[in-house]
């Protein structure tokens, strides 16, 4: 192998066959074609070589809810569709978006019926009231559950004939690419988590399966994201840790991804370029400061709601990992969490007023981030090095030749144990019995699994959630 070629074809292979998996090596590179490279021509087709960047416009700051009343007048909105949940309906971040909306003579429909943790069934409720009440412009207030269903709403408002299926990525759905612009939507949310106001993702159970999936395409982005921080005072302290924990895997699993330029194989058009592209340059300063911001401020933020610093920091988190997973996207934390979110037949959350039984989703990341990372420190040392350093390891006093993978895995139980985080998927009701299953709800989640850095089978899926059953 050509040491001096640094193309795709080689620099996964070369990233585990030389001995960089020490503290030696603490600097971040992406891997690009070299002309003198004997595979050029061959991973010129094959391989990606380009990464694009698309997010929403976004407007943050303390009150500026109460501008979105304006912002419909200006898209000159005839009928709008509010969607939120019964629990939000009845805090003060609503009562502003009314009030607003009615000074400004907006007419208006309330859908107050959103499911904590969105359904198959429930994107249906969502999708047949927008059918009948035709809005010309969405208005979603919540968080990522309330954010996503809109989103679904206004895709199969804008493709009627549509199956629920037709969007849904493969292999579960078609997955078919979204070729028309939708509807103006703006995103109003109110916790510091997902980051939905900025992607085009969204994500629901599909029970038929008993798995998470999902809808991944740009022209699912809002056209406007209005991030108060005032609308986070009312959070749970369980549900701003749930929240901030999937900014942190956010965060984490972006910067560790798949380099974009060793994704293969490159689109044949432009348009099915798709919106997980792997790690890049300009998603890593994103993905960075959120897990800087994430570490510095969710245990403050989650003990004193009315730490306003806090709260505005874990929003600027929340947006920012958006911003970097929006493009580069995320993996294992999340492929793994997809089934053991929607195989939870007993476990229910504290502090989250439902119905139903819930592991939210910032937890069913988490539970399995000190593995995941000890499993995939070995394909990206110099990544793990920076992340645990930011979690307060000190690099000075790594012995030589010490794993990465491991460092960081200590640093993230400690973080997790902290925060008073359920103790690995054990505590939510999983036995190594179970794992078979977890392993069969995760193989089909290709659109991040396969973002990995590492490519990841069935039987280190097995390992990787034994080693997840306990983590303290």
């Amino acid at each position: 192998m050509n040491k001096s070629c640094t193309c795709p074809a080689h620099s996964q292979a070369r990233r585990i066959l030389q001995n960089n998996n020490s503290a030696s090596d603490a600097t971040s590179k992406h891997h690009h074609h070299t002309k003198d490279c004997s595979h050029h021509s061959h991973d010129d087709t094959e391989h990606e070589y380009a990464f694009e960047m698309a997010s929403s416009t976004m407007r943050f700051g303390e009150g500026v809810t109460r501008e979105v009343g304006q912002d419909l007048v200006n898209m000159k909105a005839k009928k709008v569709l509010v969607m939120t949940d019964p629990n939000i309906a009845k805090l003060p971040v609503m009562k502003t978006v009314v009030e607003s909306l009615k000074a400004n003579n907006v007419p208006f429909v309330i859908y107050d019926k959103t499911r904590a943790e969105p359904t198959d069934k429930s994107f249906m409720d969502a999708i047949a009231f927008t059918k009948e009440h035709r809005p010309d412009v969405f208005v979603a207030v919540g968080g990522g559950s309330v954010l996503d269903t809109c989103k679904a709403a206004n895709l199969y408002f804008n493709y009627p004939d549509a199956d629920l299926l037709e969007f849904v990525n493969a292999p579960i759905g078609k997955g078919s690419v979204i070729t028309k612009d939708l509807s103006p939507l703006i995103a109003i949310p109110t916790t510091a988590g997902t980051g939905s106001e900025t992607t085009g993702t969204a994500i629901f159970d599909y029970e038929p399966l008993h798995v998470k999936t999902g809808i991944a395409n740009r022209k699912l982005r809002p056209t406007l994201g209005i991030v108060d921080p005032l609308n986070t005072r009312t959070m749970p302290s369980q549900v701003k840790i749930a929240s901030g924990l999937d900014v942190l895997c956010h965060a984490l699993e972006s910067y560790t991804a798949l380099p974009y330029n060793e994704r293969s194989p490159r689109p044949a058009n432009p348009a099915e370029r798709p919106a997980y592209q792997g790690s890049n340059p300009i998603s890593d300063i994103w993905s960075l400061e959120a897990l800087r911001l994430t570490v510095k401020y969710l245990a403050r933020s989650a003990k004193d709601p009315l730490d306003m610093e806090a709260n505005t920091q874990m929003c600027l988190a929340a947006s920012a990992a958006g911003t970097g997973f929006g493009s580069a996207g995320v993996h294992l934390c999340h492929g793994m969490s997809y089934p053991i979110s929607g195989l939870n037949k007993t476990y229910k959350h504290p502090e989250y007023n439902v119905d139903h039984s819930i592991v939210p989703h910032g937890i069913s990341v988490a539970v399995t981030a000190p593995a995941v990372f000890r499993y995939t420190g070995a394909a990206c040392p110099d990544r793990h090095f920076k992340a645990a350093e930011i979690f307060g390891a000190d690099l000075s006093k790594i012995r030589k030749g010490e794993s990465a993978g491991p460092l960081l895995a200590d640093q993230l139980t400690k973080f997790l144990e902290n925060l008073g985080v359920p103790d690995g998927i054990g505590a939510l009701g999983y036995t190594k019995a179970d794992i078979p299953a977890l392993v069969k709800g995760t193989l089909p989640q290709h659109r991040v699994t396969k973002l990995a850095p590492l490519t990841t089978g069935a039987e280190a899926l097995e390992k990787i959630f034994e080693d997840a059953i306990k983590n303290y």
